[in-house]
């Protein structure tokens, strides 16, 4: 019978390897369903028809695991991530089922929907999990192991799918998750514990419908416009008028919910904004770029559906060697802002050599490319999590966790349409210039569009025609990423690093003393609490009391000083220049300097020689207060009785008393 535990317990090392197996088999099955179907395509319209809607096979999936993949962060916050894990895994195999068995396109498209909502919180659960059983310092190498699966499954997928096609049936596809689903299911059952939430549930449903909608309009008018309708056509107008409205009232609602889905306050966390921004970019780039490597490998080289999987392993050896290497480092090191900037740097690099490839690219130099290009992916996507995780409190782990996921998923789906637009788009222009007399009937541009699989009975110059066309129209897919990627890279210079914490919840208070340097021992079952105010005082505010303000300020860039005042302001009401000036010890002309920088930022209202606090400085005293108890209760945790009502007033009063007392902070003393 699984376990049942209210706090982060410390798992033995065997146990969170196993739910760690489990958890990557069902990332595996989640990641897989992106890239596996590519290679089918061809074969899956042959048989089914719709060409017209080929791209919705890819799209649906990416759609709904973007529209779910907040909801399912925000529940497994509520109600606890493991009867949630197991509905999706369910959820996923339900749809890989019913898309095998399905008679027309349209079908197929309606249960790759239904996978793309199991998927979503396949990917998005299970990163959150890690984050229940392993702390921060440790999440390196757990995330550079996720990372790799995502390595694998570029070429796997595409690999897998052309191995079905050729020597089975591409329904193949969807049933290889039937088995993999059941064995995730039951080692996560069985070994992975139940975490309680903490919290009485209430379901942000307005917020979700809205989120799902905006979602989907965005996709829509990136997917149709300038294809079906053009940019500047009624129905496009009409949409973008929609998703900004939806945008409005999703704000709205989430203002006023008492548990938002994807919660405000974590956009004023400058670690989750910076990463949101970077993984859409990064999404953007990569899954618009891979979606058609295959379609350059298998029409433009003349590659079969499994020798166009084999020929992408070196962009997968690019993305495991860095992604479990970066894992590593940041495990030994604690350090993580470097692996995202080197990291798009080379994806950069790795989009632009994959637009110089055409007809007459060699083997190996395609495979060159592609491996820059997956060493670039492998530093950052991962580590994107890990930075996030880190800075916001464990209440918030899984709803951080799926906004992080859900931008860079968002940003997939957009970056697939948006490319999609741009390659029919030059596609068209291409055939459409210099068309051989040849090029009519089974030869004409619309079949070879249709099924290239025809231009092998066409003429020689008809064929050097096409292919042409179709190379010239990936190097432009290929080179518009490139833009995008550097947008990325410039981005993440702004990702600020905090300090890894070494444990899940905060809750290890023997090992977060010990990496502190500190002589901090877990208070005995006899100790008083007057005993653990003074163990608690000793540890994080008598040695040094500008430690206090270093530790918890990682994402407003405010000095000591500057702290101290917004929380003091905050808490003890308006305040005069010259009573702070007597109770810090400092000189009245330092403490308006202090209250002018904050005033400019609009953080205090300084009128004559009286500082008053905004709604902008109480919602950063309050961050900032909420991180303080977060980390005293880091302390007390796991000491007998720590959970009682009298350590939590003590906390609250530590709190107060550490941000807001003087403490020669201004004095700099």
């Amino acid at each position: 019978m699984a376990s049942t535990t209210s706090s982060a317990e410390a798992l033995p090392v065997g146990k969170v390897r196993t739910i760690f197996a489990g958890l990557m088999l069902a990332m595996l099955l989640a990641a897989l369903d992106q890239t596996i179907v590519a290679t089918a395509l061809p074969t899956i319209v042959s048989d089914l028809g719709g060409a017209e809607h080929l791209s919705w096979v890819v799209t649906a999936y990416m759609l709904a695991s973007t529209a779910t993949t907040v909801l399912w962060g925000k529940l497994g916050d509520l109600y606890g991530r493991k009867a949630l894990f197991i509905a999706c895994i369910l959820i996923f195999l339900a749809g890989s089922v019913l898309a095998g068995t399905s008679q027309t396109m349209g079908q197929l498209i309606a249960w790759r929907a239904l996978q793309g909502v199991g998927g979503g919180g396949l990917m998005v659960l299970s990163q959150a999990i890690i984050g229940d059983v392993v702390p921060p310092r440790e999440r390196g190498r757990y995330q550079g192991l996720f990372g790799a699966v995502f390595g694998v499954s570029s070429v796997a997928g595409p690999l897998l799918g052309g191995f079905f096609v050729d020597n089975f049936d591409w329904r193949w596809v969807f049933y290889i998750n039937v088995p993999v689903g059941i064995l995730a299911l039951i080692v996560v059952a069985a070994v992975l514990p139940h975490i309680e939430a903490g919290r009485k549930p209430h379901v942000d449903y307005a917020g979700i419908i809205l989120l799902g909608g905006v979602s989907t309009v965005i996709v829509l008018v990136t997917s149709l416009g300038g294809t079906t309708w053009a940019w500047n056509s009624a129905p496009v107008y009409l949409m973008v008028a929609a998703a900004v409205a939806g945008i409005i009232a999703f704000i709205a609602v989430e203002r006023r919910s008492p548990e938002p889905v994807l919660p405000l306050h974590l956009f004023s966390s400058r670690v989750f904004t910076v990463a949101a921004m970077i993984g859409f970019a990064v999404g953007f780039a990569m899954f618009g770029a891979i979606t058609y490597l295959p379609l350059y490998l298998q029409t433009v080289k003349g590659s079969t559906p499994t020798e166009s999987g084999l020929e992408m392993t070196p962009m997968m050896l690019g993305l495991l060697i860095t992604s479990i290497g970066s894992g590593q480092l940041i495990t030994r090191t604690g350090r993580y802002k470097i692996y995202p900037i080197l990291g798009t740097a080379i994806t950069s690099c790795g989009l632009y050599l994959l637009s110089l490839m055409g007809r007459d690219t060699s083997t190996l130099q395609a495979g060159l490319s592609m491996f820059v290009l997956g060493a670039g992916l492998g530093m950052v996507t991962q580590v994107l999590v890990i930075a996030v995780q880190n800075a916001v409190s464990y209440r918030d782990l899984g709803t951080a966790t799926s906004g992080t996921t859900y931008f860079r998923t968002i940003g997939s789906s957009i970056g697939v349409a948006v490319f999609g637009t741009i390659f029919a788009n030059r596609l068209a222009a291409n055939l459409a210039t210099a068309v051989p007399s040849q090029a009519q009937g089974a030869c004409g541009p619309e079949t070879l569009v249709a099924s290239t699989q025809a231009l092998d009975q066409c003429p020689a110059n008809v064929q050097d025609w096409f292919l042409d066309a179709y190379a010239d129209s990936l190097h432009t897919v290929f080179l518009w990423a490139v833009p995008v990627a550097l947008i990325a890279f410039g981005l993440t210079w702004f990702l600020p690093e905090v300090e890894l914490r070494t444990a899940t919840r905060g809750g290890d208070v023997a090992t977060a003393g010990q990496s502190a340097g500190s002589s901090f021992a877990l208070p005995s079952s006899r100790t008083s609490l007057e005993e653990l105010r003074m163990i608690l005082w000793r540890r994080v505010g008598a040695r040094d009391p500008l430690q206090v303000y270093r530790v918890i300020d990682s994402d407003y860039a405010l000095t000591p000083e500057q702290c101290w005042m917004v929380t003091r302001v905050s808490l003890k009401g308006t305040r005069s220049v010259v009573l702070m000036a007597e109770r810090s010890g400092a000189t009245a002309d330092r403490v308006r300097e202090i209250a002018e920088q904050l005033a400019a930022r609009e953080l205090v209202r300084l009128d004559g020689d009286t500082v008053a606090s905004t709604p902008a400085g109480d919602a950063v005293a309050e961050e900032l207060r909420e991180r303080e108890r977060d980390r005293l209760r880091r302390y007390v945790a796991e000491w007998p009785g720590g959970d009682e009502p009298e350590v939590d007033q003590l906390v609250e009063q530590l709190t107060a008393q550490l941000l807001a007392d003087p403490s020669d902070v201004v004095a700099g003393r």
